[in-house]
């Protein structure tokens, strides 16, 4: 028996707060598919993670993974970046 492989969603990074908080999953929106997010890495565009009822499941890993990304300024395997 083969097992699949999960392909977990993306979720754009749409802040509400002032001032935004990328750890909490309120703060993005659903959107399926790995989105487009050209230009200078500075910012959150997008994560991938696993779906909680809509919302992202933002894990101890994804955050470490999110301090990286936005420390080094790279695209990581679950976090794009934006100017």
């Amino acid at each position: 028996m083969y097992k699949s492989a999960i392909i977990m969603p993306w979720y754009s990074f749409t802040p509400t707060l002032s001032p935004s908080n990328p750890h909490d999953p309120n703060e993005y929106t659903l959107l399926g598919s790995a989105p487009s997010c050209p230009g200078v890495n500075n910012f959150i565009c997008a994560i991938q993670a696993n779906d909680n009822m809509g919302k992202p499941d933002i894990t101890v890993e994804l955050c470490i993974e999110l301090l990286i990304a936005l420390q080094n300024r790279i695209d990581r395997t679950n976090v794009k970046l934006k100017p």
